[in-house]
């Protein structure tokens, strides 16, 4: 039984809140989850970014999705992604301090992607789980080549093209979903269910 609690943890630019999802045995790795764009109305009860929350905990990970500055009752304000990066190494040491040095998964969708691509930079993520990033929007960096990506076949914000563009230099896998739209309306069940897949393949 997956416990909810909410949280808020000073940041550089305030404070930060979040909710943290407890798995019913002791958790087997963190999953931080990162939000789509703020101007464009993302917040952390994004069901895609509530998806994801639910899947890690399912599989015993503590997961803790939150919203970035501005969002919410986040302090401060939109700032492009480098801001939020710095938003997501708090909530990603925070992670670690309260529920020890587990094996770290990084996970975001679309704007909250790129920021966690930035972020896997400076942490010692053991994963990488990217949804409908948002490659061409933002300068996305190169990313390990054991990165988890899901792609939407008809994505309407992130064309499926600018996406295959950006992974086809690095070599990287990405699962495509055929028919399905950026928001991926009608097959979150499915998308929660490559990840899960995705980690009973790969122990954390």
């Amino acid at each position: 039984m997956t416990t909810l609690n909410k949280f808020s943890i000073p940041g550089t630019a305030g404070n930060l809140e979040g909710v943290t999802h407890l798995p019913g045995e002791s958790p087997r790795a963190i999953a931080v989850v990162a939000h789509p764009l703020p101007t464009m109305g993302g917040t952390m009860e994004n069901k895609v970014v509530t998806t994801l929350a639910k899947a890690f905990a399912g599989l015993g990970f503590v997961a803790l999705r939150f919203n970035f500055r501005g969002v919410g009752d986040s302090s401060g304000a939109y700032d492009e992604g480098n801001g939020e990066v710095e938003d997501a190494l708090a909530i990603a040491h925070y992670a670690v301090q309260e529920f020890g040095n587990l094996p770290l998964i990084l996970s975001g969708f679309s704007f909250g992607g790129y920021v966690q691509a930035r972020a896997a930079q400076q942490l010692h993520a053991r994963h990488l789980v990217l949804i409908a990033p948002a490659v061409g929007r933002f300068a996305m960096p190169p990313v390990p080549r054991d990165t988890l990506l899901v792609h939407g076949e008809r994505d309407e914000v992130v064309p499926l093209a600018d996406m295959l563009a950006w992974a086809r230099p690095q070599h990287l896998p990405v699962v495509v979903l055929p028919e399905a739209e950026h928001f991926f309306h009608g097959r979150l069940p499915q998308l929660g269910e490559i990840v899960r897949r995705h980690f009973i393949g790969h122990a954390p």
